[in-house]
């Protein structure tokens, strides 16, 4: 006899290749199925972890990984990194058990309408479907590009599953339609008339990184990219690096001089646009995106598009309009060689050796970390105020080299639960994790499982005794502050108690420590515990200072 719970697993092993698990009463069954399935399981250590760890797998790998957890309590603890993969257009399967087929009981909870307020859709197994139903869950995940809940009722986990014969495929992915492919037409018309030319790649175009370089080759394009994608223009002669509020003055100021802006998956939101201002107002901008429209009010001609079909289309539409299928000289003239060999991006304060409250100034701390580091690395950064360090101080090697968890749904917390996805994923490079004293904190029991899996990480603890973007951005305004200060944690000490190497890093002499674990290998798992500034505040929330500072405040404060 075949149970729901082996049919289930049997299907999904024909699709993943690992697992992020955490096992309870609602899917002990099924993980005990996984067990003899050729799939690789990995032990999490919280619920939000397995999401976390699967969404990550997926950004590095392209390869989509299954999630699972029990009901109720476990189930409820994946709600966070369930919304910033369904946000984020990742597709993960969670399977979970769930309520009785037969009703509640009274400790349940209505799992497919929480799922729902995240914009995750449900699929729930019978004993009679169980395969189709799996299979379809995982399609729709794929296809649709998104986060989706398998559910297991609890009486039918164990129970007896039909013989459903041979069984169907989803849908196929989105293909570029009739009207779009007429529709790069004239974007290869207005790249060839264009005098500043600029090709923005988001996380949507790593599936096409190669024939887009090659376009803005043939165009005579400047290339930047939103910050998650990072890396998608390494080593191209002209690439301004990440656009947006962590863009070095000299790239923005050439990304605002672009006369025609061509943008391919990227959602275009206030990270990547500085709030909108980071195009010039005569810009024209074209985005080629899956969306089903424009997500930004700054498109002026939108095409609905998936990037592996449109880029390779619009490359040989360009050699038609152009002529002789050549490049074209640079036509940003001057400007042009100011950007030539990608030096601007790096056009940075390089900082004091400290700050003047005698802690680590994070611009030349990562600085020395970026020439410490294997330069074959991938970064995995968690929400915080020192986002606006690790993606324009370190040099990326490819695309997909920079994982920004959390982002999307403004979560902090989940850096180190997804960097062990991300190293599941890439095991041989080194994975750099980036997170903050109160990020790190609340993601702490998952340090215990990338040491069990990464066969080479450093995790990099930006340790300014606060929760650093609220002290920032609210304390700026007056607001008290006791709440957003965290009593100093010594990391390091931690970190030994999870079996890594570790060391309390005070002054730029003590990167010695990193770069003797660095020469030794690489090997294992590193806590470099950094003690940096609150003094020193990166260039983007300086921005969203401003901002808010511009605003009307409340009646009844006072400045």
């Amino acid at each position: 006899m075949t149970t729901v719970s082996e049919r289930v697993a049997e299907v999904l092993a024909g699709q993943v290749d690992e697992v992020f698990a955490l096992m309870g009463n609602g899917n002990a069954y099924f993980v005990d199925a996984l067990a003899r399935q050729s799939v690789r399981m990995h032990a999490m250590r919280h619920e939000t972890a397995t999401v976390a760890a699967a969404d990550a797998y997926y950004r590095v790998s392209r390869r989509p990984a299954v999630a699972t957890t029990t009901f109720g309590p476990g189930f409820t603890n994946t709600l966070t990194s369930l919304a910033e993969a369904a946000q984020a257009n990742t597709p993960v399967l969670l399977v979970v058990g769930d309520a009785p087929s037969t009703g509640p009981r009274p400790w349940d909870v209505d799992q497919t309408a929480m799922a729902a307020a995240m914009g995750v859709n449900t699929f729930t197994v019978t004993g009679a479907n169980a395969g189709q139903t799996a299979l379809d869950a995982f399609h729709y995940a794929v296809t649709r590009r998104t986060a989706v809940v398998l559910a297991i009722p609890y009486d039918v986990a164990a129970s007896p599953a039909a013989d459903e014969g041979t069984l169907v495929p989803g849908p196929l992915p989105l293909a570029t339609t009739t009207a779009a492919q007429a529709s790069l037409d004239g974007v290869a018309k207005l790249l060839a008339q264009s005098e500043r030319p600029l090709v923005l790649a988001g996380r949507g175009a790593r599936c096409a990184a190669g024939e887009l370089s090659q376009l803005a080759d043939l165009v005579g394009a400047l290339t930047a990219s939103s910050a998650p994608a990072r890396g998608t223009f390494a080593g191209r002669a002209y690439d301004l690096g990440v656009a947006g509020g962590f863009a070095s003055e000299p790239s923005a100021a050439l990304i605002k001089a672009a006369d025609v802006v061509l943008v391919v998956g990227a959602r275009l939101n206030q990270f990547t646009t500085s709030f909108g201002h980071a195009f010039g107002g005569a810009a024209t901008v074209v985005q080629i995106d899956v969306a089903e429209a424009a997500t930004s009010p700054l498109v002026d001609h939108f095409i609905q598009a998936d990037a592996a079909d449109a880029i390779p289309a619009l490359v040989e539409r360009f050699r038609s309009v152009a002529g002789e299928g050549k490049a074209r000289q640079m036509p940003w003239g001057g400007s042009a060689e100011q950007a030539k060999d990608s030096t601007l991006q790096f056009d940075r304060e390089p900082g004091d050796e400290l700050a003047p409250d005698g802690r680590l100034d994070p611009r030349s701390l990562m600085r020395r970390l970026n020439t410490i580091l294997p330069a074959q690395r991938q970064v995995v950064s968690d929400g915080g105020h020192f986002i606006g360090w690790a993606n324009t101080y370190f040099e990326l090697p490819s695309p997909d080299s920079i994982t920004l968890v959390g982002t999307t749904y403004q979560s902090i917390g989940l850096g180190l639960p997804s960097a062990a996805g991300a190293a599941v994923a890439r095991p041989e490079r080194t994975t750099v994790v980036v997170t903050g004293d109160g990020g790190g904190l609340m993601g702490l029991p998952d340090l215990d499982t990338l040491v069990r899996v990464a066969r080479s990480a450093i995790v990099l603890v930006f340790n300014d005794a606060a929760y650093g973007a609220e002290v920032h951005q609210y304390g700026s305004q007056g607001l008290d502050q006791e709440i957003m200060q965290i009593p100093q944690v010594d990391f390091a000490q931690v970190a030994l108690g999870f079996g890594a190497k570790s060391a309390v890093i005070r002054t730029l002499d003590d990167l010695d420590q990193i770069q003797d674990w660095v020469d030794a290998g690489a090997e294992g798992t590193f806590v470099a515990d950094l003690r940096v500034s609150q003094g020193i505040i990166a260039p983007y929330i300086l921005e969203i200072i401003e901002l808010t500072l511009k605003r009307p405040q409340p009646a009844g404060r006072s400045e």
